[in-house]
């Protein structure tokens, strides 16, 4: 089964969008088979990962309103080497019409069950928002990547995230958890970046992600041509970031799964 990840902020301009398709072009690149969800009307992910979404027939919207199969919807990311579901504005009408819908909490997670075997991972990206498109990511989730920045704000808003998280749990997804917090567009020189960073580590622990995303002009250039930035500079220190993330987030998972087998990784053996 893969592991699904849903990457959230009710806060928006955290790098939600850019973590997603960028973790998504480094966990393919570790030769993971990758599956992005844009669940965004403004379809940045889908644009970002080289999806044209004015071109594209289906949409998200078709497989969560019409059922269709993940299979058929589901695009290559060009070069990129992960598959992702693409959004558009489409997506705006989802939300009215699965109001009227049983189980509309689950069309997310009910879609991907059928595409299970084809993939390691699915991240989705949930809008910045909390509507029923971020409950079905949620719901879908096995766990959530918070991305937010070191800042006053964003702790304000973090709280309120954790709330929601908690309902999701309590009621319609018991297994869901916070995957991790990822620290983004992190700079160490900021007295303010330091102190959020100490409140987190103190609240979460281990949850913190050793990976800092920091600052970096060629992140922010690359969804302008399309690309993760792997692949519009494959040297720039927010694609050598992301590149770890991937890393630690794959030993992660292998350590999640010793310990549920039982079976002990290479780094917990003597």
């Amino acid at each position: 089964m893969p592991r699904i990840i849903a990457i959230a902020n009710q806060k928006g301009g955290v790098g939600k969008t850019t973590t997603c398709v960028n973790l998504a072009a480094s966990l393919a690149a570790m030769k993971q088979r990758v599956l992005l969800v844009d669940l965004d009307p403004q379809g940045n992910a889908t644009m970002g990962s080289g999806v044209d979404k004015y071109a594209v027939e289906q949409s998200i919207y078709d497989v969560l309103v019409h059922r269709t199969p993940v299979s058929e919807v589901a695009q290559p990311a060009g070069e990129s080497g992960f598959h992702v579901l693409p959004a558009n504005g489409d997506l705006t009408a989802a939300e009215v019409e699965l109001m009227q819908v049983e189980g509309r909490e689950r069309r997310l997670r009910a879609s991907l069950a059928t595409a299970a075997q084809d993939f390691d991972y699915i991240l989705i990206d949930c809008p910045p928002s909390l509507n029923m498109l971020t409950l079905n990511g949620l719901v879908a989730a096995d766990g959530v990547i918070i991305a937010m920045q070191c800042e006053y704000y964003a702790l304000e808003g973090l709280s309120a995230l954790m709330d929601t998280i908690r309902r999701v749990a309590d009621s319609v997804n018991t297994s869901l958890q916070v995957e991790g917090i990822l620290r983004t567009m992190y700079d160490p020189r900021n007295s303010l970046t330091n102190d959020v960073s100490s409140q987190l580590h103190g609240y979460f622990g281990d949850k913190v992600y050793r990976t800092v995303i920091p600052r970096n002009v060629r992140l922010a250039e690359a969804p302008s041509h399309g690309l993760p930035a792997m692949y519009y500079d494959r040297y720039s220190r927010g694609s050598r970031a992301y590149m770890a993330l991937a890393g630690e987030i794959i030993r992660r998972e292998e350590q999640r799964v010793a310990a549920a087998t039982g079976v002990a990784t290479d780094e917990a053996m003597p």
